[in-house]
């Protein structure tokens, strides 16, 4: 097999009443849990509760092909739907009623750090307040939301963004509403904004797309692809450092003179000659451009040494050129294979110190673009 399935651990936290089973005294549980109207896994609805105001929503993960860091001074970046990892995120409401209208339980499954917790928790609850005010929905009896999901966190593969345009999705199913791709948008950048501060908007766009998608000056176009192949990637198992990434980016443009004006030009050549070797069905080029810019940002202390042995391993293995993916400090790699080849790039990714891969082929991308 090309990847391997993560292994899922649940864990919960409560926002602010304690969770599902807290909630429900031992000797009453039997008997009232037929009055909540979720199951124990998102994946698990059945359609008898779905019946009972269960709203689904769904999205999946993103990496970025090429144009991390520069896209937030004006650069062009490019970004890969990645439906292989996935979010469900259930919505309903309970017949609780302690804290009154408003209130609100998450119950999630995988194995984020503790920081997660808190971060996901203050950010969904804006989310749920404004949805509410966007859609004038009815703030009903306590809402309790399951958010089963694949994504490894910390990873720069989207994982917050996906959780909250799942979360979307799953409310406007609750309540009947229709939803526009411009408010879930605005929604999930609300949750962004609060996880993360100022956040660009690629990865709250790019979680719900089917296509890759070309990233500039705040405007999103569908990307031509014409090119066959596999992306392939491939998890450190070390959790990424985003804002210390940007900041340490920050301090050497201040530190030296015209860094900045060349670290963007550079960028913005690389991504735009990486896109036309897309749209034009040129991998070799394509992939040379990926390690380019992989060069460039660890030149700019953007990488480790962990990552730099994914990267080299995989090109050793044949594939078309490598790169970090996301914010920079850890994280993944993604690197572009032919299929022959993927099954040997897979295995000395693993020896090399990957947890997990997965593979996203291009021609199923394909299949999607108009």
């Amino acid at each position: 097999m090309l990847g391997r399935r993560p292994q899922r651990r649940r864990w919960f936290f409560r926002c602010p009443s304690g969770s599902l089973d807290d909630a429900i005294p031992p000797q009453k549980r039997q008997g009232e849990l037929s009055a909540l109207t979720l199951p124990t896994s998102a994946e698990g609805v059945s359609e008898i509760r779905r019946a009972h105001s269960v709203g689904i929503g769904r999205a999946h993960a993103k990496a970025i092909l090429l144009g991390e860091h520069a896209v937030v001074y004006g650069a062009p970046a490019l970004a890969l739907p990645v439906p292989q990892l996935t979010v469900t995120a259930s919505a309903g409401r309970s017949c609780r009623g302690a804290e009154g209208p408003g209130g609100a339980s998450f119950t999630m499954t995988g194995s984020p750090s503790r920081p997660m917790v808190t971060q996901a928790s203050d950010s969904l609850r804006r989310l749920i307040t404004e949805f509410t005010a966007t859609t004038g929905a009815d703030d009903g009896p306590h809402l309790d939301v399951i958010i089963d999901g694949a994504i490894p966190h910390g990873r720069g593969l989207g994982s917050s963004a996906a959780c909250a345009r799942a979360v979307v999705l799953a409310l406007a199913d609750l309540h009947g509403r229709e939803v526009t791709e411009s408010e879930t948008f605005h929604l999930v950048q609300t949750a962004e904004n609060v996880a993360h501060g100022r956040s660009s908007g690629v990865d709250a766009r790019a979680v719900g797309a089917s296509v890759p998608l070309l990233f500039q000056a705040g405007e999103v176009q569908e990307l031509s692809i014409g090119c066959d192949g596999l992306f392939i990637i491939a998890d450190s198992g070390v959790v990424g450092r985003t804002k210390d990434a940007v900041h340490m980016l920050r301090e050497g443009f201040r530190q030296h003179q015209g860094a900045q004006e060349r670290f963007v030009h550079r960028a913005s050549r690389l991504t735009e000659e990486a896109r036309h070797a897309l749209a034009d069905g040129k991998p070799e080029e394509l992939g040379s451009r990926m390690t380019d810019y992989h060069d460039l940002l660890r030149a700019a202390g953007l990488s480790t040494k962990g990552i730099d042995a994914l990267v080299e391993a995989a090109l050793t293995a044949g594939s078309l050129g490598a790169k970090i993916t996301g914010g920079g400090l850890g994280g993944c790699v993604i690197a572009l294979t032919r299929p022959e080849q993927a099954r040997e790039v897979t295995q000395r990714l693993h020896e090399a110190g990957a947890v997990q891969t997965w593979v996203v082929p291009l021609r199923g991308l394909a299949e999607h673009a108009h």
